[in-house]
């Protein structure tokens, strides 16, 4: 394909394939949910590996800057670089020389091991219909690629007229997404030995993102050849699919990361929770902890939920879009670990400071708790709900819900790592934390903490407590104490100055308290 003149568009020929069952027309389609009816054909092409690179604009997640916003579309998925330099090094030296060492390479020993490295597999891309959005943006009229169809089986692919190949840069955003192969395609940056690689393309032409999504759990889950829970990483949209909600349970996102994000908890040094948890749940005569199984029925009620029920707009920051753009966050599991620590630690570090009745109360009444070092009683000893079942879920009820109405304002979107792992990965969970300390909702966190210090934290059964005061924590017992307990501390929140109040405000309007 050579490319055209100055104001001409270069062609493509391309080859027209009609996949559409007439029994299809009975699918639900609904715009308003990202899935508006799609075209009944699909493309065939061939292009060079670096153009359409360039057409796609695959961007390289980096914080550098500060600037996120225009490599961070909301459609993109998680790149990591790793993958395509195996598969840089692959396409040159093809398979087992692209896995030998540094040392075995330069003996020239194994030359001989030298192969060609096929990619005969075909990039799968949506392109974008003048009009589509995306996050309030769309590709500019003379970056647009059309598609012309020439008769049923032959259309014609016209790339922008200002494109001029591998360098080139739109003036908006890419007119192309790439919805399965985009890890191939990155390996084509700078790749200037493979200027005339070719690669095979199928092309959907304004392809709505919930269709992108499905496409690529069919394309890569369902044959089992990634790890499903990975995959929620890759393409946050599946979060809210309900069609795999519906068919594969809790268990495919929000049990799961549930018991991830617990086990991180319970693993990572810095967590308040270090050794803390009962991850078996067996009685013992040591110090009291909450079980495992509470913990992780804890986060699916709060950050892991989808949404609070019909009508009511306060989801799970891990599992629900949130903001203005009802968008679903791209954090990884890392960051979902580092944010949890967070939280905690900020309350852990406040409770250890607060000085009013309640806490001395607790510190007098248990000696310091001892498990792999000694922690403050009115945060984790045997009379204060922090330690409880109760007060676990209540803490995270009230910093997921006010992070959550104030998503936007906090910029939580914009809170991009580079690295992702498994969430008990310490060093990445650690990366994570640092990075996370100097976006906006750190210093809220912290504001958040601060006031629930001031919330008398002592359970039934504090011997402090008078008669009157002990009546009302024995309302916290039982399924209806997780309600109980989420509007009371509303109403304590409710009841300080600045954003906290009033965004304790906004959750209690929303819940109808």
């Amino acid at each position: 394909m050579g490319l055209g003149e100055s104001g001409t568009r270069a062609e493509i020929p391309a080859i027209k394939v009609r996949q559409w069952l007439n029994m299809w027309t009975d699918v639900q389609f609904d715009p308003k949910t990202h899935r508006r009816r799609p075209d009944e054909y699909f493309y065939i092409f061939t292009i060079p590996a670096p153009q359409l690179r360039a057409l796609c604009g695959i961007y390289r997640r980096t914080t550098a800057g500060g600037t996120l916003r225009s490599a961070d579309l909301g459609i993109q998925r998680r790149h990591d670089p790793s993958r395509s330099d195996e598969i840089r090094e692959y396409v040159q030296f093809g398979y087992p020389w692209s896995d030998l060492g540094a040392a075995k390479r330069a003996s020239g020993e194994f030359n001989d091991l030298r192969k060609p490295g096929w990619l005969p597999t075909s990039i799968v891309v949506n392109i974008l219909k003048r009009g589509d959005p995306r996050e309030g943006r769309q590709p500019a009229e003379e970056d647009l690629v059309e598609v012309k169809d020439l008769s049923d089986q032959e259309a014609i692919i016209q790339l922008p007229s200002t494109f001029t190949g591998s360098g080139w840069k739109p003036k908006e955003i890419t007119p192309v997404e790439v919805i399965d192969g985009q890890h191939r395609l990155w390996a084509f940056e700078d790749a200037k030995f493979a200027k005339d690689f070719g690669l095979p393309v199928v092309a959907f032409h304004g392809l709505d993102l919930s269709w992108q999504a499905y496409l690529f759990w069919t394309i890569n889950i369902k044959p089992k050849r990634i790890n499903a829970s990975l995959a929620f990483d890759l393409y946050p949209l599946l979060r809210t699919e309900d069609w795999l909600e519906r068919f594969e349970g809790h268990s495919v996102y929000r049990e799961t990361r549930a018991q991830e994000l617990t086990e991180a908890l319970w693993a990572h040094p810095d967590s308040p929770w270090h050794r803390r948890i009962n991850m078996l749940g067996e009685p013992g005569p040591g110090p009291r902890m909450v079980t495992q199984a509470a913990w992780v029925r804890s986060l699916m009620a709060t950050y892991v939920k989808k949404w609070e029920g019909p009508g009511v707009q306060i989801g799970g920051l891990f599992g629900a879009p949130a903001g203005q753009n009802e968008r679903v966050l791209q954090w990884s599991r890392p960051q979902q670990a580092a944010f949890l620590i967070q939280v905690w630690d900020y309350v852990k570090e406040t409770i250890q400071s607060c000085h009013d009745q309640w806490a001395k109360a607790l510190r007098e009444e248990a000696p310091q708790v001892t498990i792999e070092g000694e922690v403050d009683a009115a945060f984790a000893g045997p009379h204060t709900l922090l330690n409880t079942d109760q007060g676990v879920r209540g803490v995270l009820y009230i910093t997921n819900d006010l992070c959550y109405v104030r998503a936007d304002d906090l910029e939580l979107a914009s809170w991009i790592v580079e690295d992702h792992a498994t969430a008990v990965d310490e060093k990445v969970v650690t990366q994570s934390r640092r990075s996370l300390e100097k976006q906006p909702v750190s210093g809220f966190l912290e504001k958040i903490a601060k006031a629930l210090a001031k919330y008398d934290w002592r359970a039934s059964s504090a011997e402090s407590l008078s008669e009157e005061e002990r009546t009302l924590k024995l309302a916290f017992r039982g399924s209806g104490g997780y309600r109980e307990l989420r509007r009371l501390l509303l109403k304590h929140l409710s009841g300080v100055t600045g954003v906290v109040s009033h965004a304790a405000t906004a959750v209690t309007e929303a819940l109808g308290y």
